[in-house]
């Protein structure tokens, strides 16, 4: 039976950025400013749109975030590869999740839709991946649809997000 978690909290996506959730060498999340959520509130190997799995999070905003400040000076609103970056993070940790060895890097998506705005007057971002293939082998790769919500109405549409993981050559 399997028993994997399936929601993390703000201290354990933490210690994943720590590199303590899958051990040395293995997916790891950056850590604050450049981590994008705040906790993952779903996350199962199985179901989702195309049925191989789909991982959800959230992101507490509030006005004094550090990107605010300088985009734009006047006009704040978060820089849309900033939720890109989201989707990506969360589809490194999923491969992770389901026990994939290696290093997690983005390596592309294919269409990228920014549909609405995140300011400072956002309480709430809830974001999603959906996967349509996971590779595992001497190739490890993640591909999934993505989306963000702002205070439930549509941000953010992606699809073919692919993120990759990489084992360290042996020297």
């Amino acid at each position: 039976m399997n028993t994997r978690q399936s929601s993390f909290n703000y201290e354990e996506i933490l210690n994943c950025g720590r590199g303590k959730m899958f051990g040395p060498g293995n997916a790891q999340l950056p850590l604050p400013p450049m981590l994008m959520f705040h906790r993952i509130t779903d996350i199962s190997a199985t179901g989702g749109e195309y049925g191989k799995g789909y991982i959800r999070a959230e992101f507490d905003v509030t006005p004094d975030l550090w990107f605010f400040a300088c985009h734009f000076e006047g006009d704040p609103v978060m820089p849309g590869c900033l939720g890109l970056d989201a989707l990506w993070q969360m589809t490194g940790f999923f491969l992770g999740w389901l026990g994939e060895e290696g290093k997690g890097r983005a390596i592309s998506v294919g269409e990228v839709k920014l549909t609405g705005m995140i300011t400072p007057e956002t309480k709430l971002v809830e974001f999603g991946v959906d996967y349509k293939r996971v590779l595992s082998g001497r190739l490890v790769l993640g591909t999934g649809d993505g989306w963000a919500k702002a205070d439930g109405e549509s941000a953010y549409k992606a699809k073919d997000l692919r993120v990759g993981l990489f084992k360290e050559k042996a020297e």
